[in-house]
């Protein structure tokens, strides 16, 4: 039985239930807000709740938005004709941080894990197949991760785009900076191998 009272155990639990947090973590949270100012406390109440009413997936690219398409898929500076397609938003704002890609993206919301009861229906794969089929994308460049699920989404969706005519790629893989050979992995190295590249 907790000796907290029910209003605070229930925000520990509510805290305890987003992914990484544990209930050591919740705790700190939940006495964190406690301790804020009812100003602040509201603040933050108030920031849940107009990100939850405002925020939604963008029509073209399934990023969020606050609007109807992503900054993203309006800016006119960008390359329409290479899209690449992600697993979630936050690998979005990870391509973004290295200034190199200038192309369109798609967002699938998840991965084809047939262990977690996720098939191709409940991501958005859809959505990308009519936005290739209605023209002018040249490239899909697919960035899912490089485990099990990513790879099996990569190549579900590569099959589908085969009657497009489409040229897809795959983000390569190998050696990250400042690693050593001799800890890699094997499958590391055999990708690392492949992905090779002019210098």
């Amino acid at each position: 039985m907790s000796n907290f009272p029910s209003a605070l155990e229930k925000l520990i639990e509510k805290f305890a239930s987003l992914p990484g947090i544990g209930y050591k973590s919740a705790q700190r949270l939940a006495f964190h807000v406690l301790a804020q100012t009812d100003e602040d406390a509201l603040a933050f109440a108030d920031a849940i709740a107009e990100a939850k009413k405002t925020v939604h997936c963008c029509r073209i690219c399934q990023n969020l938005t606050d609007m109807d398409e992503c900054a993203i898929c309006t800016d006119s500076r960008r390359d329409a004709s290479t899209v690449c397609v992600v697993a979630d938003p936050k690998d979005v704002a990870a391509i973004e941080r290295t200034r190199e890609y200038n192309g369109l993206y798609h967002v699938l919301h998840g991965v084809i894990s047939p262990m977690s009861n996720v098939g191709p229906d409940d991501v958005r794969i859809k959505e990308l197949m009519d936005r290739v089929a209605a023209g002018g994308i040249s490239e899909v460049i697919m960035a899912t991760n490089p485990d099990t699920e990513g790879e099996t989404t990569a190549k579900y969706i590569s099959r589908l785009l085969k009657p497009f005519g489409v040229r897809v790629t795959r983000l390569a893989y190998g050696i990250p900076v400042g690693g050593n050979l001799e800890f890699a992995d094997d499958a590391t190295l055999l990708r690392a191998i492949e992905g090779r590249r002019d210098i």
